[in-house]
């Protein structure tokens, strides 16, 4: 169990369904008569093509011609294809989803197992398989739309993120947004909660430091309070005294009120407070995530909307 287990399990309901797609609706379905025009010009090299019709960004495309360069080797020694635009077929540029398909499941697993690393494999096995069932997800697993792929690059985004690779996650963020430009939202998304836990884990390390000095000063306590032999009563009551001046200058954590815990806009208050003394580390780390961020105002204000083609 584990990622080959989910990666088998979803190709094989993906390979058998999409034959069985691909020979009953062999031609461009619904808004596939837009894209498959459209990847097939970019497969001739024709770059500088443009459907008006289409509103998204060409990622979709660069990820097709990626997968259709892979399998060109192997048509080609089967004399298959003489060309890549030979291989692009509507099969063929399909069958980039059925693969996003997989890999996205895969993703979902490693999700999982980062966000739940006590969950048992096989459950999280069995949920990311039934995550790769949901509706829309497995309908369009199995034509040429940008709905796969724009879900396995921003679930690619996040697991980044998770494991505190932001600068990759940055990357994968620009692609999810070259891919559906309305996936910016999910990119800030991503960036809010790799902010959040950057500095939930620097509190929670500052925490522990100093326990570790509250620790040392009680340690200290404990042996002088040893090394003390039996004296007078006047001797006690200054060292009584003094152990008391000690244990008030060492500060102690309060426990946080019921009235700061109990609101959600107090814990917002908190994070962002928190985050402000981090202010110039969160800068720097998430200083990618700005720039995509950036050139998408820039590309908006360029292209007078969101949108690229209708409007």
């Amino acid at each position: 169990m584990g990622r080959l287990a989910v990666a088998v399990i979803v190709s094989s309901w993906v390979i058998p369904i999409s034959i069985l797609v691909n020979r009953t609706v062999p031609d461009p379905y619904m808004d596939e008569i837009f894209h498959i025009p459209q990847a097939q010009q970019y497969c001739k090299g024709n770059f500088r093509s443009w459907d008006p019709m289409i509103t998204t960004p060409p990622g979709l495309y660069y990820l097709s011609l990626a997968h259709v360069a892979s399998l060109f080797p192997g048509m080609f020694c089967m004399q298959a294809a003489s060309s890549i635009s030979d291989v692009c077929s509507t099969a063929i540029l399909r069958s980039t989803n059925g693969v996003l398909a997989v890999i996205c499941s895969i993703l979902v697993y490693e999700i999982i197992i980062c966000l739940r690393p006590g969950l048992d494999e096989r459950k999280a096995t069995l949920y990311a398989v039934v995550l790769a069932l949901y509706p829309l997800h497995w309908f369009f697993t199995f034509l040429y739309y940008t709905d796969v792929a724009s879900v396995t690059v921003v679930l690619a985004m996040y697991l980044a993120c998770l494991k505190k690779n932001y600068l990759f996650s940055a990357l994968l963020g620009a692609l999810a947004v070259l891919i559906r430009q309305t996936n910016i939202i999910w990119m800030l998304f991503v960036m809010c909660v790799g902010v959040i836990d950057y500095t939930l884990a620097h509190r929670k390390y500052n925490m522990q430091l100093d326990d570790s000095d509250v620790s040392v000063g009680k340690d200290t306590q404990l042996a002088s309070n040893k090394g003390v032999t039996a004296g007078s009563n006047f001797r006690k009551r200054r060292l009584g005294s003094a152990v008391d001046t000690v244990n008030h200058s060492i500060p102690r954590k309060s426990a946080p009120s019921a009235t700061r815990s109990s609101g959600w806009f107090d814990e917002i208050q908190d994070i962002l407070l928190k985050s402000w003394h981090f202010k110039w580390e969160l800068l720097v780390s998430f200083c990618p995530f700005f720039v995509v961020l950036v050139a998408f105002v820039a590309f908006v204000y360029w292209n007078g909307s969101v949108v690229l083609g209708a409007k």
